[in-house]
């Protein structure tokens, strides 16, 4: 699938007239603009939502994640809010195995989500290093078939909103994937300072 993450087999196999690059969806659309389009809308209307009614002291969970891609992208895809049944790869890089996800996501919520959240306890510099921390490790697990980015953004920015900082700015970001991804990987060996940094850029003062 063109610049799409390459899975084995796909989760949910392509739209037919698509010449087999767009996901298959509920809405029959075979062009991957549309698609964005969608997703994109459906994922501000998310956002009005979930900070519409999110509380700075409910304690965030795999499970929370799981309902918000449900919430996103339930009316585009069969296996929204699901975890991954197959292996991506990005370019060089792999993601977790889809078998090792449902172990990965309980760590998470054990050693991170648990402990970390909810952040409104926490110092500015305490939930810098937890948005990050946490990051690094969602991304690395990439749970979902589509959206992962998106989700983990959203995660963060969650995170922000109850440590008081608001939602992140991830302009920055975007003018700099080289050194985000250069951050991500190094987070592999949990030195999470490189990402710490990228969360501190998009603080909004």
């Amino acid at each position: 699938m063109t610049d799409r993450y390459y899975v084995g087999e796909e989760q949910g196999g392509a739209e037919p007239g698509s010449n087999g690059q767009v996901l298959a969806n509920k809405l029959g659309l075979t062009d991957q603009a549309s698609l964005d389009e969608a997703e994109a809308e459906l994922l501000l209307k998310l956002y009005e939502d979930i900070f519409a009614t999110l509380s700075i002291r409910q304690r965030l969970s795999s499970r929370w994640l799981k309902q918000c891609h449900y919430r996103w992208l339930g009316a585009i895809y069969p296996w929204a809010g699901e975890e991954r049944q197959v292996n991506l790869a990005k370019d060089d890089s792999m993601f977790a195995a889809a078998a090792q996800i449902p172990g990965l996501l309980q760590q998470l919520d054990e050693r991170w989500l648990s402990t970390l959240t909810p952040c409104c306890s926490l110092t500015p510099e305490q939930a810098t290093q937890a948005i990050a921390e946490v990051h690094v490790e969602l991304i690395l697990i990439h749970p979902f078939r589509e959206g992962n980015g998106r989700i983990a953004r959203l995660l963060a920015d969650a995170m922000a909103y109850q440590a008081g900082l608001g939602l992140l700015d991830y302009t920055s970001w975007q003018g700099d994937k080289s050194g985000y991804i250069a951050a991500i990987h190094a987070g592999m060996g949990r030195d999470y300072s490189p990402m710490a940094t990228y969360i501190r850029r998009a603080t909004v003062s």
